[in-house]
């Protein structure tokens, strides 16, 4: 398995979440959102241009700008 930054999946790749780096209030909203250590992922989908991306997360689609996914590391499963 492989640690990748969540900007880096591609659709259909599955993840766990093992660390989020971002600082303030952008760490703040991503766990108030439910991305937290050892929550299961999947990527759904991304934009044209890569950004937003859109994944599934505890039940449900969120999407995400890529600066914030990039502050997200994943094992890839």
């Amino acid at each position: 398995m492989s640690v990748k930054m969540l900007s880096e999946l591609k659709k259909g790749e599955k993840g766990k979440i093992v660390k989020i780096s971002g600082k303030g209030n952008v760490q703040r909203r991503l766990l108030d959102m439910g991305l937290v250590s050892g929550s299961e992922i999947e990527m759904q989908r991304v934009a044209p241009l890569g950004d937003p991306m859109e994944i599934k997360v505890k039940g449900y689609n969120l999407s995400l700008r890529k600066e914030e996914a990039a502050t997200i590391q994943v094992e890839v499963t």
